[in-house]
């Protein structure tokens, strides 16, 4: 017998707030089977589920059998999506690295794109872990209303409402601010780790760098060159004897 789902009562987050959209580069791309006009267009809707799941997928990743079925229209991007969170390359990346806490946490950010609105949504989705299997807490979050209503069956997820037109800086992206490895697990891989450097790196904009012909760009050169000159002769007046030193004519018939 399952258990229930804990109820927990949803704090106001940026994907909560209904308001005009302001289009600018910051708002995420939508990828959906609604409006695919080519081949490309299903590419880059591909590349955008493995993104949203796995953040990048190396060519052993990559699912073959579910991309062929979804070119085929034998599954939705529902459909699609379940078999990337159900894979064994994010089971091994994420499930078995984490406590069931933080892979509630990482699946959330991913599958319905938010964050979890507080330490009882964990709690209530790690029994459904527990008790149900990732499986089962999988299908619970694709056949939830909040899924369907904002991605439905054919819409890859993705980060909802993360710019606001009232804020200046928008939510990190769940791939900065949630790192795959919790900080158990990246103290025993030794992260992070400090980088001592000797050398103190400056930036210098474009605009400000010396053009073709400055007098700075010789410097170096100039200080290169080991320029030794002659060491002066101390002579004293004195010390010169006229008669030997200056030259003169002597007249003929005189001794």
């Amino acid at each position: 017998m399952s258990l229930p789902l804990l109820t927990y009562a949803p704090s106001s987050q940026n994907q909560r707030v209904a308001s005009y959209e302001v289009p600018g580069d910051e708002q995420p791309r939508i990828f959906t089977t609604d409006n695919l006009l080519s081949p490309s267009d299903l590419d880059d809707l591909i590349e955008a589920a493995y993104r949203q799941i796995f953040f990048y997928a190396f060519t052993a990743d990559r699912e073959r059998y579910l991309e062929s079925q979804l070119r085929n229209g034998q599954i939705t991007v529902r459909d699609f999506i379940r078999g990337l969170v159900l894979s064994n390359t994010f089971k091994k990346s994420f499930y078995d690295l984490n406590s069931n806490y933080r892979f509630v946490e990482q699946v959330v950010q991913r599958v319905l794109g938010r964050d979890v609105y507080n330490e009882r949504e964990k709690i209530a989705w790690s029994i459904v872990v527990a008790t149900k299997g990732i499986r089962g807490f999988v299908d619970e979050l694709l056949n939830s209303e909040e899924y369907l209503s904002n991605f439905g069956y054919s819409t890859v997820p993705y980060q909802r409402r993360r710019i606001l037109p009232s804020r200046a800086e928008g939510e990190l992206p769940f791939n900065i601010k949630s790192p795959r490895y919790e900080a158990y697990h990246r103290a025993k891989l030794g992260f992070p780790q400090i980088i001592w450097q000797t050398e103190i790196r400056r930036f210098t904009p474009q605009e400000k760098k010396p053009k073709a012909g400055d007098p700075s760009l010789f410097l170096s050169m100039a200080q290169d060159i080991n320029a030794t000159g002659n060491t002066p002769q101390r002579i004293s007046s004195y010390n010169i004897d006229i008669e030997k030193s200056v030259p003169y004519r002597k007249l003929a018939g005189i001794k």
